[in-house]
């Protein structure tokens, strides 16, 4: 949305920064990619409708080689492709449900802690080094061996331990908003402090957050394939770490198991990571003045 802020500077033209973000080669590329995976995620229900876990041929075919199963079978004899394409669907939510309630909850915690400071800051910082100095993979594993190994579980373990930065960079954009001129004439003209930070200040930090929200999309990407390799990811779910775990004992005579979903999740990373770099190129103000 294109806005004017009080202080005079032109928030950016919603075109600028799409046209911005179209010069990124890479970022272009990783869109196409995520674009791709999505497309594969929505018609997964009508391209294999039944169900992915169910065995349909023997065990092991290797890919290209049988027409009806164009990327092989897995040790079970369960379609890969069909497992491929349900898995993506899996992971997208459980990627993209965890970094929604990582930012919901870094955007919370640090907008309150710059706002109101004082105790309350000192208090909510205190709390995010503790989650910072606790290392995130054992946490998230506590977290869904004691809760239990549900997708639900999953979003809720790798939230909490992907909030922090996010937290920290509202706090500090917050801070360098809070004194400026047209923060100050909105408190003198009488506006409540709720319409000062959701219409004024929190559209200004949002930029910044976005570009890390999808970075975070990659790390809980990464964070369920660990999961679910080590065997406590939902067992009802065909997700990309669980082809890969369970491909793991065959490495040596019928590694595509594990290669096929591990090509799959470094490409959704790769991608993702390319498109916050051109995210960032596009709302980075001195990038855009200088291109």
């Amino acid at each position: 949305m294109s806005v004017i802020s009080l202080t005079g500077k032109p928030v950016p033209a919603r075109a600028g920064w799409v046209r911005q973000f179209c010069r990124h080669g890479g970022a272009v590329f990783g869109a196409v990619i995520v674009l791709l995976i999505l497309l594969a995620a929505i018609g997964a229900p009508w391209i294999y409708p039944t169900d992915p876990l169910r065995i349909v041929a023997v065990p092991e075919i290797w890919p290209f080689t049988d027409g009806h199963f164009p990327l092989g079978t897995d040790s079970m004899g369960r379609d890969m492709t069909a497992l491929l394409f349900h898995g993506a669907r899996a992971t997208l939510l459980i990627g993209l449900s965890a970094s929604l309630a990582a930012t919901l909850i870094g955007v919370s915690v640090g907008a309150s802690a710059a706002w109101f400071g004082g105790w309350v800051d000192e208090g909510l910082m205190r709390v995010a080094e503790l989650f910072q100095i606790i290392p995130n993979v054992v946490f998230v594993l506590t977290v869904v061996s004691v809760l239990g190994p549900q997708m639900i579980n999953i979003i809720i373990a790798v939230g909490l331990v992907s909030w922090q930065p996010i937290a920290r960079l509202t706090r500090a954009e917050f801070l360098s908003y809070k004194e400026r001129e047209f923060v100050l004439a909105c408190r003198a003209s009488g506006m409540s402090a709720f319409n000062i930070v959701t219409k004024e200040i929190l559209p200004n930090v949002m930029p910044p957050v976005i570009i890390l929200a999808s970075l975070v999309v990659a790390g809980a990407i990464l964070y369920e394939s660990v999961i679910a390799f080590l065997g406590l990811g939902d067992p009802n779910l065909a997700s990309w770490g669980r082809l890969v775990g369970e491909g793991r004992t065959l490495i040596r005579s019928s590694w595509y198991i594990c290669a096929v979903p591990g090509v799959a999740i470094m490409l959704t990373v790769l991608a993702l990571n390319l498109i916050g770099d051109g995210l960032n190129d596009a709302f980075n103000p001195k990038l855009r003045a200088r291109s």
